[in-house]
């Protein structure tokens, strides 16, 4: 296991430079007006888009474990925001559908993978301690499969 070490600087107003190390681009980030400039995506954004991709891979690597592929995944995260009883916002619960482009009766062990993946997921594992997160896995057809 390694640490992940990433280095934020601030642009200007509430626009930051995300530097994730010499292997990859730096991201520009931002808040949404009126606050910000809206020029990048908000911390809701990323963490959003932590969610999907960890699940996504986590999918991928249940799969993977008994020599099949996934295919085509695509998620949607519905990152949903309230206020508690300080009135400050926070994030409430979020939603995730993920979409398969294979057909499950192509996958043998797809239910076993169903039943496993989200144990394999870092980020919404941890995140979950805090924060409900709803998780549904769809077949190419719209049906739900989990």
């Amino acid at each position: 296991m390694s640490d992940v070490t990433i280095t934020i600087t601030r642009q200007a107003g509430y626009r930051f430079l995300i530097d994730f190390g010499p292997h990859y681009a730096s991201l520009m980030v931002d808040e949404p007006a009126p606050l910000g400039a809206d020029c990048g995506p908000s911390p809701e954004h990323l963490l959003a888009g932590a969610i999907a991709n960890c699940l996504c891979a986590s999918l991928t690597f249940a799969c993977d474990k008994y020599h099949e592929d996934p295919g085509p995944l695509r998620a949607r995260v519905t990152c949903h925001t309230g206020r508690n009883e300080r009135n400050r916002i926070r994030i409430t619960g979020l939603e995730v559908q993920i979409d398969m482009g294979t057909t499950p009766g192509l996958l043998p062990h797809l239910d076993r993978a169903l039943a496993s993946f989200e144990d394999f997921c870092t980020v919404t594992q941890s995140v979950q301690q805090g924060i409900p997160v709803q998780v549904s896995v769809h077949g190419p057809d719209g049906a739900v499969l989990r």
